[in-house]
């Protein structure tokens, strides 16, 4: 008989939203068979923290994943907002090429009065996302998003506040537990699967799938990125495959051989077309759910769903 293809989960963006997270595990265990759920590969896509208020609660959930579900494998991806708050709490490596993490700031230094970037303890030596985390943004409402800010443009006041802390206060840096440092520490930034089974309308197809936050460059090698990513490349001021907007939203050309599944949260949106999947329904608004995709099936399971008994 053949073997079942590995169940393969990918989790949209939690941004601190843990009765959400707690919700959506529960409806992922009553949705699969309870052996295809204890041996699944479950990618969480990125943005753990910022805008809910739990980030705390969040990241000790994930932490806990391995002993609670030995026999599943976990991928924690590094998203845009996990990456500024390790960048803060100086947990990011530096840069290969001889660089200094402060060497981030001058491209956007137009931006820092606006943005009021973090001038505290220890911002010296501070990637330019880290600053900007932690940073007090003169305006109140963010347009764009049609919500007030939480402190700073990546909405971190929340993060802060669940370490019970204030916003853009350097005692986070003490606050944080050593667990959650070596957490964050060890997110990666892209995840390789050489075999994935999808659903396709010619059947089922096996296949290479590439996981990162935001998406993969258009226009660019693609194994130079991966590089990048592979190697967590911290000279770059903005990395667009954790921040990118329209210009990672599609696959690769590269890549368009119907052989690669490329999955990314970050983009507020559900988004599956072929071989490329978006899934962030949430994008940290309070009413909107956390939703994953369960591959073979490419079925969708949200937290708002009634499904556990």
């Amino acid at each position: 008989m053949a073997q079942k293809p590995r169940t393969v989960i990918c989790v949209g963006d939690i941004h601190g939203y843990i009765s959400k997270l707690n919700n959506l595990w529960l409806n992922l265990q009553s949705a699969i068979d309870p052996s295809e759920f204890s041996s699944a590969l479950v990618i969480f896509l990125g943005d753990y923290c910022d805008r809910g208020p739990e980030t705390r609660k969040v990241i000790d959930f994930l932490i806990s994943l391995p002993e609670k579900h030995p026999d599943q494998s976990h991928v924690f991806l590094a998203g845009n907002h996990d990456f500024a708050f390790s960048g803060f709490l100086g947990l990011l490596p530096r840069p290969s090429d001889g660089s200094d993490l402060k060497d981030t700031w001058k491209e956007y230094e137009g931006s820092e009065e606006r943005e009021g970037w973090y001038r505290g303890e220890g911002f010296e030596d501070m990637h330019l996302q880290g600053r900007r985390w932690a940073g007090k943004i003169k305006a109140t409402f963010n347009s764009v998003k049609g919500m007030a800010y939480k402190g700073s443009i990546y909405d971190a006041g929340s993060t802060f506040e669940s370490y019970g802390v204030l916003h853009g206060s350097s005692d986070l840096m003490k606050a944080v537990p050593e667990s959650h440092k070596k957490f964050l520490t060890n997110m990666v930034w892209v995840h390789e699967e050489n075999d994935v089974c999808i659903e396709t309308e010619e059947g089922l197809r096996h296949c290479k799938l590439i996981a990162v936050h935001a998406g993969l460059e258009k226009g660019n090698n693609v194994e130079e990125q991966l590089k990048l990513l592979r190697a967590k490349d911290t000279s770059i001021s903005k990395i667009q495959h954790l921040s990118g907007r329209k210009n990672v939203w599609d696959i690769p050309q590269e890549l368009d051989d119907k052989h690669t599944v490329v999955v990314s949260g970050h983009h507020g949106k559900l988004h599956i077309d072929g071989m490329r999947l978006i899934i962030d329904e949430g994008g940290g608004f309070p009413d909107k759910p956390v939703a994953a995709i369960v591959l073979p099936s490419k079925k969708i399971i949200r937290d708002t769903d009634n499904l556990s008994s």
